[in-house]
């Protein structure tokens, strides 16, 4: 197979690697998802696929998937998809997709009961992590606040594993905003945090943890600042049993969220039959 695209200073090849820039994905609302299980995930979103002729055959179910879903795909050499990828061993695949945030609002008018809300979170690895423990654990939406990291910085959309393209998502919301407009949808405020005067195993034994719920996660290095624990209703720490200094931010995000997911499929919780009806 004759690659369609064989130099890296092709117009459209070039177009493709600006968008490893903030400033052109937010003016032209397109964004990179690298290797076949991001580029499966996305075939809703595609707009283009470039795919090396190894990597085509490799993954033709992905290739054919994208094309039937309307995306222009391009054979490549390496070195053009080496071009437009982020990585340093590409995966011979990767995807041009558009913007795929949701209004704040439209995620309140679905009644959430598990959110994930991000507030200063900077480093995209740990956004995307974080976002994919939320599918994970069931959470119905994801909120990244106005001084959270990009959401589609290609790193947080590699450690999302595809699960960006799972569940709604919005993006620069304030945090304030966030808070009073979860707590009007009836959604309770749990600020994780290493210092918080609430002990998670207290609030599972306590039974306070099965009704709709959004756990706020700070910044790694210096967690959540005070006013930001003020917007919640209680502020929890993780308990340590053992004699770790701490957990990153990904692995409370974890624990969190499962225990809530765990608490309102309980008897009596928000997620359980006898409760939806």
């Amino acid at each position: 197979m004759t690659p369609d695209l064989t130099s890296p200073r092709n117009p459209r090849v070039a177009a493709a690697k600006r968008l490893a820039k903030r400033s052109t994905r937010g003016r032209e609302r397109r964004f990179l998802a690298e290797g076949p299980q991001a580029v499966r995930e996305a075939v809703g979103h595609l707009v283009e696929v470039y795919v090396t002729p190894e990597a085509a055959e490799r993954h033709a179910d992905v290739v054919r998937a994208a094309d039937s879903a309307g995306a222009r795909v391009f054979t490549a050499t390496d070195e053009v998809v080496a071009e437009v990828c982020d990585t340093v061993t590409p995966q011979g695949i990767v995807g041009v997709c558009r913007f795929l945030d949701s209004p704040f609002e439209e995620i309140l008018r679905g009644a959430p009961k598990l959110v994930a809300v991000l507030a200063n979170v900077r480093d995209p690895g740990n956004a995307g992590t974080v976002l994919r423990c939320a599918d994970a654990a069931g959470a119905d939406a994801v909120v990244l606040t106005d001084a959270s990291v990009d959401l589609y910085n290609p790193k947080a959309v590699r450690a999302s594993v595809g699960s960006l393209f799972h569940l709604p998502v919005a993006v620069g919301v304030p945090v304030e905003r966030v808070a009073s407009g979860l707590r009007a949808a009836g959604v309770r405020l749990l600020a994780a945090d290493g210092a918080g005067e609430r002990d998670l195993d207290g609030e599972l034994d306590a039974g306070t943890m099965g009704g709709p719920t959004a756990w706020i996660f700070g910044n790694e290095a210096w967690g959540l600042p005070e006013e930001t624990r003020a917007l919640a209703d209680e502020v929890v720490r993780v308990p340590l049993h053992g004699r770790a200094e701490s957990l990153n931010l990904a692995t409370a995000a974890a624990v969190c969220l499962y225990a809530s997911a765990r608490a309102q499929r309980a008897p009596g919780g928000c997620r359980t039959v006898a409760a939806d009806q």
